[in-house]
């Protein structure tokens, strides 16, 4: 899924006034998340350069995680909308989601890909 899909995508489903400069911060953050927490933690990192998007981002990007999970970029967009309009049960319902696609690919990820090794310490 490309930055342009995640944000049409959310938008279709959601009528929202964001700006589409806000929805690529929260892609940012959520993809900065998924580098630290889990690609940075394997061998053969293919994000080892990532270092975030902004508004001059092409919107074409590929963003990190791969379909069946990218989905997980919708219910976070959703979430953070949610959080922002103060829809409390509605953030707990998109975030919930969220959360169950995250550890099923967290979950994936682990299964597919060799860990770093740790330095044994005396």
């Amino acid at each position: 899924m490309t930055i342009r899909e995640a944000i049409g995508e959310v938008d279709r489903l959601r009528k929202n006034t964001y700006a589409q400069k806000d929805k690529i911060s929260w892609l940012s953050r959520l993809d900065l998340r998924v580098k630290h927490k889990v690609l940075d933690t394997h061998q053969g990192n293919p994000a080892a350069d990532f270092a975030g998007y902004n508004e001059k981002t092409e919107l074409d990007t590929q963003l990190l995680v791969p379909a069946p999970y990218d989905e997980m970029y919708l219910r976070y967009l959703e979430a953070q909308m949610e959080y922002y309009d103060q829809q409390e049960d509605r953030y707990n319902n998109a975030i919930d989601l969220f959360d169950s696609i995250w550890d099923d690919f967290v979950k994936w990820y682990n299964r597919n890909h060799m860990p770093l090794g740790q330095k044994l310490k005396f």
